[in-house]
């Protein structure tokens, strides 16, 4: 493959509603959207996840335009490469900066897949025909708003619930759940609120049977957790904490864990998720995919990696309507049941609605090789 132009373009989209976690409020979402096109006129588009602010990691919309602009795209117009995977190597020396080079080399995979004319998912390995979702539900106001939301998305059918929890917003509020939904698979996400001094308050959630407790300590650690997940039966699960597979590898040895959240944009592309798929598929650890409130193209991203068959528990990719009024692909990502079915078109699978490409756009520019 030889990229002849990539066009990036700062995208703001209005969410339906707020979305609340331990470390923010979101309410709009600003990312990159990638549109890559090769020699032959053929197309492939990729997502950037990098909220505004470096809240989640240390990258914004703006470290992430940066980077693209000055390091990503010179080497991607370097010389032509034969498969993503080359690309991937070819970043391989620039450190971190995991979702700006995540969101390129998604729009080259989906170009490699679509000059292959097979599916994305079939180009990673999936077999999945369609994949269980969950939803993820940020910090409300009450209690009671919280159990009228799981009502309804229960209803729905989603497969498992994800919710929000902090300091002083925790074993009650688990405790509120179990009472109305004893059985319903649930999780809690805690995004590094607390410390090993919590450690009485976090052995009392073993009592509510949940599926895991989502990176409850540190961004960067995977020495506490190890000391944590000794002392607690919820499995704990890492997110932040695991950038490749490398991380991957110490938190499994060092038994940090019990399962990993693989998100694409966190971990630097698809490669290197596919890598820590197959890892923790060897070592019998469930992954599963989490969610950056994704806009259309990302969200069909997870759809791909998550056909992967290690992919066992239900992730946090919910149908386009649960974000946005309007999404930017044909159809919009749905759910039924609980399920989604894994598009079996060239690519991702999905059309771009150009229309609202531009209606969101906030500014764009092209990028030509030399």
């Amino acid at each position: 493959m030889k990229l002849d132009r990539v066009v990036l373009r700062h995208l703001q989209m209005e969410q339906k509603s707020p979305f609340s976690t331990s470390y923010g409020t979101f309410t709009t979402k600003d990312f990159i959207l990638v549109e890559a096109i090769d020699e032959d006129g053929v197309t492939g588009w990729g997502e950037g996840v990098a909220f505004h602010v470096p809240w989640y990691t240390e990258e914004t919309v703006k470290t992430s335009w940066h980077m693209l602009e000055d390091f990503l795209l010179p080497l991607a117009f370097e010389s032509p490469f034969d498969h993503p995977d080359d690309l991937n190597q070819r970043f391989s020396f620039i450190r971190k900066n995991n979702m700006a080079k995540a969101a390129i080399e998604g729009a080259v995979w989906d170009l490699y897949s679509k000059k292959q004319g097979i599916s994305l998912s079939q180009a990673l390995g999936g077999k999945k025909k369609s994949i269980e979702v969950g939803i993820a539900i940020g910090i409300q106001k009450t209690t009671d708003d919280l159990l009228r939301i799981i009502d309804k998305y229960a209803t729905e059918g989603y497969r498992r619930m994800k919710v929000k929890i902090k300091p002083g917003l925790d074993v009650e509020l688990i405790d509120a759940i179990r009472e109305r939904f004893p059985t319903i698979p649930l999780m809690a996400d805690a995004n590094s609120a607390y410390t090993l001094a919590d450690i009485d308050v976090l052995k009392e959630l073993d009592q509510f049977g949940l599926m895991m407790i989502e990176q409850p300590l540190g961004s960067d650690d995977i020495i506490d957790h190890a000391t944590l997940q000794e002392q607690i039966r919820t499995p704990i699960c890492l997110d932040e904490s695991i950038l490749s597979v490398e991380d991957t590898r110490k938190a499994l040895a060092l038994g940090s864990c019990k399962v990993i959240n693989v998100k694409i944009g966190r971990v630097g592309g698809l490669s290197e998720a596919v890598k820590i798929h197959d890892l923790c598929k060897a070592q019998n650890v469930p992954v599963w995919c989490g969610g950056m409130l994704e806009a259309g193209v990302g969200r069909a991203h997870n759809i791909a990696i998550t056909s992967l068959e290690n992919f066992t528990m239900p992730g946090d990719t919910a149908g386009s309507s649960h974000y946005w009024e309007r999404d930017i692909i044909d159809p919009e990502v749905e759910v039924k049941n609980g399920l989604i079915t894994v598009p079996d078109g060239p690519g991702i699978g999905y059309e771009v609605n150009r229309k609202m490409v531009d209606y969101y756009t906030v500014d764009a520019k092209t990028y030509r090789r030399r």
